[in-house]
């Protein structure tokens, strides 16, 4: 299983970065993957929430469902696929740290069948994706984007 992780610290508070990464509709400003994002489940955001999303990833669309399986306000947010080519464990973890919050994120994926044969450009790529949504978030929420 490959993992890939990446953190910054935006200079806001945890409360304010974890309600806007939590928005299903901000997630669509920040993610440039990301043509597709809807919560399929009824209610607020939780463990069990299921969402399905399609993205664009070196050419293809990929679509995969998954599930919240750990959230704790203004500390974390994980989830796993359920369908989808990658298998995968996603963890947004949130810190109050000084001059903002730390944003970790963390991702576990399987890389199989057409991304295989490639697969160190998948998780270069994957890597290169992570730090450039991670850093429009930090443009975003800090007024420079």
């Amino acid at each position: 299983m490959a993992k890939l992780e990446h953190s910054v610290v935006i200079n806001r508070p945890v409360e304010e970065v974890f309600d806007f990464m939590n928005n299903i509709e901000n997630e669509k400003l920040y993610r440039t993957d990301l043509l597709e994002l809807e919560q399929t489940s009824e209610g607020p955001v939780g463990v069990g929430t299921t969402t399905r999303e399609v993205t664009q990833f070196l050419g293809r669309k990929i679509e995969t469902t998954a599930e919240v399986t750990e959230y704790v306000p203004n500390k974390v947010v994980a989830s796993k696929s359920t369908s989808g080519p990658i298998p995968f464990k996603f963890r947004t973890s949130f810190e109050s740290v000084e001059g903002g919050t730390k944003v970790s994120m963390e991702f576990e994926g399987e890389v199989g069948g057409f991304f295989k044969m490639a697969e160190s450009l998948v998780m270069k790529m994957g890597m290169k994706q992570i730090e450039k949504d991670i850093n429009t978030l930090k443009e975003m929420l800090e007024g420079d984007g």
